[in-house]
């Protein structure tokens, strides 16, 4: 899992790179583009076979791609003009919204100790967006517009796990942002450059990289103990924040990122202990 999140901070880099000269749209289309070819052969060698792509619920996958098109093209938005780690500590709001999010859609419980660390999560992001709003702009609405989609997303992926194989949402997550950000970009469609092959190559190898090392994870390891090693791409972000433009966030950046992943650790921690039922 720390090798996934260090290979998507590396795609989350090159793609704020190639935003400099293309849309955000556009990117998101090339994101998908580029990873296809290693979605297809991650596939068939899992697989042996291309049938399980078809018998899928096509409503939610379509639902889906509409999803993963809106969180990419708004996540690159952002971090087109700020910096990688304040986009990553604004998007861990996600777990948060997840847990919120499986009461009405998924009929989950969920209780008065997760509620609260729910409020405190969010109070964080009322942090790092400064007291007063005085830092609220449309890139940083632009990232929970992001994390909101993402949060969905996830949700849908409880449902059609039920039904439909981890390839057949991992291929049309992909696809779908390849055709559907392909066609959405085509007006304003730019040339692309040469000198920016490697780039696209190096998105293409990382964002299939992380894919890869994310199911994994999850393969070898219950999401309890996984997920909280998400968190370690603010440790990247900072890095290559540093390294690639020489930006460092504030410290009320870090203090809202401290509330956050606090209370996403700790929603992490009650899904894990078991919960004793009181007597009626």
């Amino acid at each position: 899992m720390l090798l996934a999140m260090a290979a998507l901070s590396v795609m989350d880099a090159i793609m704020k790179q190639l935003v400099g000269h293309y849309s955000p749209i556009q990117v998101a289309a090339l994101r998908g583009l580029v990873s296809l070819p290693f979605v297809i052969a991650w596939v068939y060698f899992r697989e042996r076979t291309f049938v399980t792509l078809i018998r899928i619920r096509w409503r939610w996958h379509l639902a889906r791609g509409v999803l993963a098109i809106l969180m990419l093209t708004s996540f690159i938005y952002a971090i087109s003009g700020m910096p990688l780690s304040e986009a990553y500590t604004l998007f861990f709001v996600a777990p948060l919204m997840i847990t919120a999010l499986s009461v009405p859609l998924l009929q989950e419980t969920v209780d008065r100790r997760r509620w609260i660390a729910i409020l405190v999560g969010f109070g964080g992001v009322i942090v790092v967006l400064r007291p007063g709003f005085a830092g609220l702009n449309l890139m940083a609405i632009a990232v929970l517009v992001g994390a909101t989609c993402y949060s969905l997303n996830a949700i849908s992926v409880r449902i059609l796990g039920r039904t439909d194989s981890t390839a057949a949402m991992s291929f049309w997550f992909v696809a779908m942002v390849a055709v559907g950000a392909g066609l959405l970009a085509l007006p304003d469609w730019q040339p692309l450059r040469t000198t920016d092959a490697a780039w696209l190559i190096g998105m293409g190898v990382t964002g299939a990289l992380g894919q890869l090392l994310i199911t994994e994870a999850f393969k070898c390891a219950p999401v309890s103990v996984v997920a909280p090693f998400e968190y370690s791409t603010l440790f990247w972000g900072v890095l290559l924040d540093l390294a690639l433009w020489g930006a460092l966030p504030g410290p009320i950046v870090f203090v809202g990122a401290a509330v956050i992943v606090a209370s996403g650790l700790y929603l992490i921690h009650r899904e894990r202990t078991p919960q004793l039922v009181t007597p009626p």
